[in-house]
């Protein structure tokens, strides 16, 4: 199945668009698709579209879109995960497989045994290779939602923004409540997961976190490193909550 190709901004139907740069030679020289043929587009937003091709230059190819529709491949459940921030090749992980698994925002946040804040100049650059990543695992993954990349959050801001969900899950190595005890109701439509950083939540941490109504969770007797429960913990709400 043909990956989907991004176009941000798309007003009418029908309409003509440009993919031009790594799109146009990857549709080109590894699809091999020449004139007429079709190709799958999303906005990024949600939507999906069919469009076929006009014409093809070297590095740039224009597309006729002729059909608008909604897309079949986003999660039924509105999940947004929480990181404990973690060195750089671990977050980018992270970003790339929650995307795939259908999550609809990611924040990073700092609390007490995260890694050491950056200066401004250099969470600007991994803010943007974030973007860039969610980017390319949404058209592997044939998404039609990018999903929401917030800038690292401290903890407290983290803790104060949670209140519009409907379910607030820490996950934490202390806590003795199974996830398989989750049940799905109606209503738990909006849902924030909890994942601290190498070295876990503190004591404290998980006591602010219950004062805003959050429930901890279990994610089995082993240990897991910090990206892999990130990342295990939305396959899992997934599978009991959303479409897996």
């Amino acid at each position: 199945m043909m990956q989907k190709f991004i176009i941000p901004e798309i007003d009418s139907i029908p309409s003509k668009a440009s993919i031009h740069g790594q799109d146009a030679k990857h549709i080109l020289k590894v699809l091999r698709l020449n004139k007429g043929d079709r190709i799958d587009i999303t906005n990024g937003q949600g939507k999906d579209y069919t469009a076929i091709i006009a014409y093809t230059s070297p590095g740039n190819i224009g597309i006729d879109i002729i059909a608008e529709h909604d897309s079949l491949t986003e999660s039924p459940v509105n999940i947004t995960l929480c990181s404990g921030m973690l060195k750089d090749k671990k977050m980018d992980l992270v970003i790339k497989h929650i995307t795939q698994l259908g999550i609809y925002e990611w924040v990073p946040f700092y609390c007490e045994r995260s890694i050491p804040t950056p200066n401004e100049k250099s969470m600007e650059k991994r803010h943007q290779r974030w973007e860039i990543i969610a980017k390319e695992s949404l058209k592997q993954c044939r998404r039609s939602r990018l999903p929401k990349i917030s800038k690292p959050l401290s903890f407290n801001e983290l803790l104060n923004r949670a209140d519009s969900h409907d379910l607030k899950i820490a996950f934490w190595e202390k806590a003795t409540r199974r996830l398989d005890t989750l049940g799905k109701k109606p209503f738990n439509k909006k849902i924030l997961i909890l994942i601290g950083p190498e070295g876990g939540f503190s004591e404290n941490e998980i006591t602010q976190s219950k004062e805003k109504g959050f429930l901890s969770y279990s994610l089995g007797p082993r240990i897991l490193r910090a990206e892999t429960a990130s990342i295990s913990s939305c396959a899992l709400v997934q599978h009991i909550l959303g479409d897996i």
